[in-house]
């Protein structure tokens, strides 16, 4: 054989190595890509998966390099298939974890769902039937709202409504009642307002609804905090523990809990304020009304009046369908939960001390206040409880079990303005320092009275503030912040 003919044959013998190097080379590179991308990773450990990746293409080629040993080609094939079958796992589950974060914290919209009802009898079946009804509006409350409404089916139906304004709730009921009016227009967040009205308790099933229209605000994302130094981060808990509760739409929240986390000592607070703390919202020009009822307008309402209540920042917020927490509990594989009583609820049987709970007997548990004498405080600090379950378990390997069913739960029932970036850093400071969180909660209290809130024009229960609970808050916020 000639020299031409033999580096000819050798060149021959070394092309399926060098075909299977340049395509490990790529999906390599497609990997770290991925994982870059994400932003998640700190640098030393991004330094050791480069690492990885170039000693696993150079024994690739190692291996491979002479198809003549084939035993070592087929070690190098057989080691190349599972370089590619791990690269393609590992970045379908990074890839899916930056597209879940990314989603939850993409810019939202509050759904306002405001409704024109008739009495449940009326025969009208639609708006051009109702042309020539008279319809009663409230004067003050919500009023942007109800005109942006009005405008919408002016321009949409070609249709100019009669309205007659009322004074507060009670009022326009009464109007309908009584035949003054033959329909009303309303934010349906306040229909709920009717069941803690004494006499008003079964209206909203007097009525029916003709026609909905829906006013859409965007919830920008606040500025990322990479240009801070400060550790300290306070995100609003918000959601409702009812079945029905969607996250965009605008409702009372029963869920009001400050989470003021402190990212270099990984001290968390969860701080809870019953739903019918009687405070000034912050659109109310210092009237007071029932903390829950600042959630009809809007998160960014309820974080400011938690603000002021507490005389701190909060630029963070999640809203969390509490049901959707079912979910993410089956998927982590159960969650403990430290229970401060007996109880029954929901069909199962709770015990003073710790509790390993399924999703929905961590439902019923964080459901339940009428077995409690301090009633609703006292489901605060179970949600807190549940909260705190899943903290812990999530932080621990168990997260692994059956990563993409948390996930999705995590979709199903999580809405933040928490921008990505932010996310990230959190992660690669987790992953960097292992940080160990030490959870504490902390519940303020009041007195209960009946008093007229600012969102309704007639008494019912609210619950007068403690200030010395309060105040003890504002110490352990400092004592999280290190002041």
């Amino acid at each position: 054989m000639s020299s031409q003919q033999k580096n000819h044959h050798e060149k021959k013998i070394r092309i399926p190595g060098i075909l299977l190097v340049v395509f490990m080379f790529f999906i390599l590179i497609f990997f770290v890509s991925v994982v870059f991308s994400t932003q998640m990773l700190p640098a030393a450990l991004l330094a050791i998966v480069c690492a990885g990746c170039l000693i696993s293409l150079l024994l690739t080629y190692f291996l491979t390099r002479d198809l003549r040993h084939r035993i070592r080609f087929v070690l190098g094939v057989v080691w190349s298939l599972l370089c590619l079958v791990l690269c393609l796992f590992a970045g379908y589950y990074v890839r899916q974890t930056q597209d879940t974060l990314q989603k939850v914290s993409s810019p939202r919209v509050q759904n306002s769902i405001i409704s024109f009802y008739v009495k449940q009898e009326d025969p009208a079946e639609n708006l051009s039937d109702a042309a020539d009804y008279t319809f009663g509006i409230l004067k003050t409350q919500d009023r942007s709202n109800t005109d942006e409404t009005l405008n919408q089916v002016s321009a949409e139906q070609n249709l100019t409504l009669q309205t007659l304004e009322f004074d507060g709730l009670t009022q326009l009921a009464d109007a309908v009642r009584d035949g003054q009016i033959q329909g009303m227009v309303l934010n349906q967040a306040y229909l709920d307002l009717y069941e803690e009205l004494e006499g008003y308790e079964t209206f909203p099933e007097e009525i029916r609804i003709l026609s909905t229209q829906q006013v859409e605000q965007v919830v920008e994302n606040v500025l990322s905090q990479e240009d801070s130094s400060d550790s300290v981060i306070n995100i609003y808990i918000s959601g409702s523990d009812t079945r029905d509760n969607t996250l965009t739409s605008l409702t009372r929240s029963d869920v009001n809990i400050i989470a003021s986390v402190n990212t270099d000592t990984g001290e968390v607070l969860l701080l809870s304020t019953p739903r019918d703390y009687y405070i000034p919202l912050s659109i109310s020009g210092g009237v007071p009304d029932k903390l829950t009822h600042a959630g009809i307008y809007g998160v960014q309402v309820s974080m400011d009046t938690l603000s002021m209540l507490y005389d701190i920042s909060i630029d963070y917020y999640f809203k969390v369908n509490f049901t959707g927490f079912v979910d993410i509990i089956n998927a982590l594989g159960n969650i403990e939960v430290q229970s401060d009583y007996e109880f029954d609820a929901g069909g199962y049987h709770f015990t003073a001390g710790t509790n390993v709970l399924d999703g929905d007997a961590a439902l019923a548990f964080c459901r339940e206040r009428y077995s409690f004498s301090s009633g609703d405080r006292q489901r605060g600090r179970n949600q807190m409880a549940v909260i705190k379950g899943i903290i812990q378990k999530a932080a621990s390997p168990a997260i692994l079990t059956d990563y993409t069913s948390i996930l999705e739960g995590v979709q199903n029932c999580i809405d933040t303005n928490i921008p990505y970036d932010l996310m990230a850093e959190l992660v690669r400071q987790q992953l960097s320092r292992k940080t160990t969180w030490n959870v504490t909660t902390y519940s303020v209290d009041g007195t209960g009275d009946n008093q007229v809130p600012y969102s309704m024009s007639s008494r019912v229960y609210v619950m007068v503030p403690d200030m010395a609970t309060v105040e003890h808050a504002k110490e352990l916020l400092a004592q999280v912040a290190g002041n």
